[in-house]
């Protein structure tokens, strides 16, 4: 599967060149209002959904949402000309004026399972172990900048531990971390990265004690 990521560029009509999967960081979209979509005062999402349909790939975007005041750091995934879903930052740190989401980002993109990993998102391990456990093949992850060189360790730690290539669109840069620990890093316009499906798994054995099996005729 091929990953096309664009980190500075809006997602309409960008000439996107062949993949599988395009990934347009927060200035994909900009700004979007939940008010003007539903009363076609504004079309952002789909434009996300026409460009996937244009080229026919996947396109992941991202954006802030706006609705009733709140704001959010999302997510948009188009398949080919549909909009799969906008998935929200599930994580907010220290104060930060902006609205926690729910829930997993994970959607099956041409014919692909593919995970969303949001900003601070990134801090937090069981994001991405729940989404391997999902059986994801690869996880997007989605930064608007990048302040120092953790979230490149923290992506090639994750992809070694749980299995799962990660591509990561942060700021200027983008990212590839490989589950064998091997990582890529492009300041390109636009970073093509190939992902070759290896699903290895190991059989772990833990002691642990209070689990009986004592039965029980009190249920």
């Amino acid at each position: 599967m091929v990953f096309s990521v664009v980190c500075e560029g809006e997602a309409e009509n960008f000439p996107l060149p062949e993949c599988d999967l395009a990934v347009f960081g927060f200035g994909g979209l900009g700004e979007v209002d939940f008010e003007k979509e539903l009363t076609g005062d504004s079309e952002k999402f789909e434009k996300a959904a026409r460009l996937s349909q244009k080229y026919g790939c996947g396109v992941v975007c991202g954006c802030k949402t706006i609705s009733r005041g709140l704001v959010r750091k999302s997510v948009a995934v188009a398949d080919r000309g549909k909009l799969l879903g906008i998935s929200d930052m599930n994580h907010v740190l220290d104060g930060e004026q902006f609205k926690s989401g729910v829930g997993l980002g994970f959607y099956r993109v041409n014919g692909c399972k593919i995970g969303l990993c949001i900003e601070n998102d990134l801090l937090f391990p069981d994001t991405f172990g729940a989404l391997s456990l999902c059986g994801c093949n690869a996880v997007v992850v989605i930064l608007e900048e990048i302040r120092d060189n953790i979230p490149p360790l923290l992506i090639r730690a994750y992809s070694y531990l749980y299995g799962v290539p990660i591509i990561m669109c942060a700021g200027r840069t983008a990212y590839f971390a490989d589950v064998s620990g091997a990582i890529a890093t492009s300041v390109q316009d636009v970073s093509l990265f190939e992902i070759t499906g290896r699903n290895r798994y190991h059989i772990v054995t833990t002691r642990t004690r209070g689990i009986s099996n004592e039965e029980k005729s009190d249920y």
